[in-house]
């Protein structure tokens, strides 16, 4: 593992949680010189799923947060063939086969020069685990309790197994509710892809849409593999509360999609005979009223999970993340003027990242639920007409490419500034409120 300077901030960083969140923040911070400890509940660093991929929002972000973040994800991502995302009509039938040209395309986004590229999701996280010093990871870390001690601004961690913590600033951890859908998610050796379904369908991102279902493919691990995620609508409740996996098998994924055209059903006909069938959760329903309360704040996930559906989660996960590190660096710098107690000092900092990042991100899970519906053909007033549905994509997508993440750390700065000197000049330290 690596190496990190010496801490030269005054505020201590606990993270619930070692995932790409997780532990990006955590290199953003030690960056900064802003101490920070890492939690995990299993005995080692682990991703669950395959495949990921980055908007071009995320890699600016990724920039700001920590350069040698975007580095990584560069060594281990796959160069799409084009710099296109193609958006296809997966279900109307056509005397076509896979390899033809014959699928309707509904929408295509230039995405940049080397844009929305992916990989797997576990290459990404061994190399940045490669660069955070080892004695900032705790594993088999499961949070219990999170208990305020008082006027001196910290809270202490306390975990299953009867140790704990104390510390200044907290992220932990959430749970959403399953939004009735779910995916097949398979690896398909592109030795065994390309023949089939030809070099054009394999070499960037495509989006096959229809009725209650859809997929979604891309290159990764080296233009090795074709990632597929094949959705669909499920009508029955998801009887795994614990668990986000469930065992499923290709004939599943065969009749889901048996009435898709023949591209559609040549890529579910590639993936393994036994597959895992991911359940999809978000915080539609039950978002979070504040992401920051006392010396608690939440990221990713735990702020704002999202259905898959932008390919964007991750990404506003890396955003956060910029916007912490900057704050909390701030905030630790802040304590050397006349009259900032580090109380004081965080509580501007969370206030501030709740402020920049709350609005967006909720806009993000009400687009992915929307979405999702859009591209399963269930929006009354879009259907499948490809107009409406290219309308939809094109404004949706741009809002998430096109993010200026500079104005947004220029923003944090200011929300910072104006909180803090709110907070001088009151007695109490203000808590946040939603």
């Amino acid at each position: 593992m690596g190496s990190m300077s010496e801490p030269r901030n005054e505020i201590d960083v606990s993270i619930i949680g070692g995932g790409i969140a997780g532990v990006t923040l955590a290199l953003g911070l030690l960056a900064r010189g802003v101490p920070a400890t890492v939690y995990e509940r299993s005995e080692s660093f682990r991703e669950i799923g395959a495949g990921i991929g980055f908007t071009p929002n995320s890699e600016r972000a990724m920039k700001v947060l920590d350069p040698r973040i975007h580095a990584a994800f560069k060594r281990v991502t796959v160069q799409n063939g084009t710099d296109w995302f193609m958006w296809m009509d997966g279900f109307t039938q056509g005397d076509y086969d896979a390899q033809s040209n014959g699928d309707k395309m509904i929408h295509k986004m230039y995405l940049g020069e080397r844009g929305f590229e992916g990989c797997h999701r576990a290459d990404f996280l061994d190399e940045l685990i490669k660069m955070m010093p080892k004695d900032t990871i705790r594993f088999c870390k499961s949070l219990d309790t999170i208990d305020d001690l008082g006027d001196n601004g910290r809270v202490k961690l306390k975990f299953a197994d009867g140790s704990s913590a104390d510390t200044d600033v907290d992220e932990p951890a959430s749970h959403p509710n399953y939004i009735h859908k779910y995916a097949f998610r398979g690896l398909v050796p592109m030795s065994a892809a390309r023949p089939v379904l030809g070099l054009e369908k394999t070499e960037t991102r495509h989006m096959y849409l229809g009725q209650n279902g859809h997929a979604l493919t891309f290159p990764v691990a080296g233009n090795n593999l074709l990632n597929v995620v094949a959705f669909v609508t499920d009508h029955n409740d998801w009887l795994l509360p614990d668990k986000f996996t469930a065992p499923a098998t290709k004939a599943e994924a065969v009749k889901a999609f048996a009435g898709f055209n023949s591209t559609v059903r040549a890529i579910i006909d590639l993936l393994p005979d036994q597959l895992d069938k991911w359940a999809i959760f978000d915080t539609y329903e039950h978002p979070p009223p504040t992401f920051a309360q006392g010396k608690v704040c939440i990221i990713g996930d735990a702020a704002h999970a999202a259905a898959p559906y932008h390919g964007a989660g991750a990404g506003f996960a890396i955003e956060d993340g910029a916007v912490l590190a900057r704050l909390l660096d701030t905030a630790g710098s802040s304590l050397h003027g006349a009259g900032v107690d580090r109380s004081r000092a965080i509580d501007a900092a969370l206030e501030a990242y709740n402020a920049v990042r709350i609005e967006r991100a909720r806009w993000l899970v009400e687009s992915s639920r929307f979405v999702g519906e859009m591209y399963e053909w269930q929006d009354k007033t879009i259907g499948s007409d490809a107009s409406k549905l290219a309308e939809e994509i094109e404004w949706r997508s741009r809002k998430i490419w096109d993010y200026d993440v500079e104005g947004m750390m220029g923003e944090a700065n200011c929300e910072f500034d104006k909180r803090l000197e709110a907070l001088l000049s009151s007695k109490t330290p203000a808590v946040i409120a939603s």
